[in-house]
């Protein structure tokens, strides 16, 4: 790649001051499988590394051998070397229970476990998981077991949700409508009704009817308890937000050279920018490359043709079509990555040839270290 900064990750994942490593980008572009291989290539060269995924997909489980991948980081069999390797999958719902637990008392903990609508918010609201995966990051980089971690972001459209997803739930805990529900119980339970306003009291009785009075009575139940413990949510996103802007952490966007996933990598890049986080570079994953770039798609078709006019060496002329083929994808991945540079010319680059199959054990994962670190190794010889 003439001209372009090659992104050196071995210099990053061998420097003792890189605590963590954030992949993002859009989803199906193979940041699992960085994270992975990142994570076994940091522990290959003598770190103590976790890898953190949100993925759904149990395809690190299976890369890494593991039977079953959940919320407790387990150790990886089969790494070389001097360093270890745990992984984890993020359990949104069991991550905000422990929470709960720890920051309430047990009589208040029951009572929010066992509300209806904590049941739904700790499940599916928009917003959670993401929230979930920086409160999982902050309890790793606590703990102090680690001292490299590498997170798989949520495979979200925007995966820089988790950026967001803190100030976005807590709007939502700390907004007027939540207010609202809280200040009968905070003004001393039922007796308070009394106290507010007719205003008050026709919101209440349209959204009685909206949710019906059973709902109203759990969200005004699971709000008024959870009140006691959401100060220490904001606060430790607020810790975790400014661990994320701190040197030691670098966020590495991954894309495959395609237009929707370059667009997508360079709306992180400039978001990264603007939220003042700390960019390693850009890997680009699957990029088709030939060894025989010197014949072009134009030439291979053109004797192809030559070939099939008369009647000849049917099999050659499948091959040249072939190969025609495959040079012309690889000139439309060549044009969407040079389209990202020209737009972001100082952002570090890495590219991962395409691989003849998926990627499933460790042999697989150690290999897509290999590639990544390669092209700086050459640029160095």
């Amino acid at each position: 790649m003439k001209d372009v900064p090659l992104l050196d990750l071995d210099a990053i994942i061998d420097d003792p001051n890189t605590r963590i490593v954030v992949c993002c980008g859009s989803g199906g572009v193979g940041k699992t499988t960085t994270a992975a291989a990142l994570g076994l290539r940091a522990a290959e060269r003598g770190r103590s590394a976790v890898v953190l995924t949100v993925d759904p997909a149990r395809r690190l489980a299976q890369s890494m051998g593991l039977t079953e991948l959940d919320n407790t980081p387990r150790r990886v069999a089969g790494t070389k070397g001097e360093g270890t390797l745990h992984a984890m999958m993020l359990d949104m719902k069991r991550t905000f229970d422990e929470i709960i637990e720890a920051h309430a008392d047990p009589d208040r903990a029951r009572q929010i476990l066992t509300n209806p609508f904590y049941q739904s918010l700790s499940s599916s609201f928009s917003g959670t998981q993401e929230y979930m995966a920086m409160e999982k990051l902050g309890q790793l980089r606590r703990s102090g077991d680690w001292d490299l971690i590498i997170v798989d972001t949520p495979p979200s459209r925007s995966a820089l949700d988790f950026l967001d997803a803190p100030e976005r739930l807590g709007r939502f805990l700390d907004g007027r409508f939540i207010r609202m529900l809280t200040a009968p119980a905070k003004a001393g339970g039922r007796s308070a009704f009394k106290l507010l306003n007719a205003g008050f009291g026709l919101v209440a009785g349209a959204m009685t009817k909206l949710l019906g009075a059973q709902v109203l009575k759990d969200l005004q139940t699971f709000v008024s308890a959870l009140d006691a413990v959401f100060g220490g949510f904001r606060a430790r996103a607020e810790q975790t937000y400014k661990l994320l802007q701190a040197p030691g952490t670098a966020f590495v966007v991954v894309a495959a050279p395609e237009r929707d996933a370059m667009r997508e990598a360079s709306y992180f890049v400039e978001r990264l920018a603007e939220e003042r986080m700390p960019l390693a570079g850009l890997v680009i994953n699957r990029v088709h490359l030939s060894p025989a770039a010197v014949l072009s798609a134009a030439r291979s078709a053109a004797a192809a043709e030559d070939l099939e006019s008369r009647g000849e060496h049917e099999l050659t002329a499948a091959v040249l079509r072939l190969h025609a083929g495959r040079m012309q994808l690889a000139a439309r991945e060549s044009r969407q990555r040079d389209h990202f540079v020209s737009a972001h010319p100082t952002v570090p680059v890495a590219q991962v040839p395409a691989m003849p199959a998926d990627v499933h054990d460790l042999d697989g994962l150690r290999e897509v270290g290999e590639l990544l670190a390669a092209q700086h190794q050459t640029s160095r010889q």
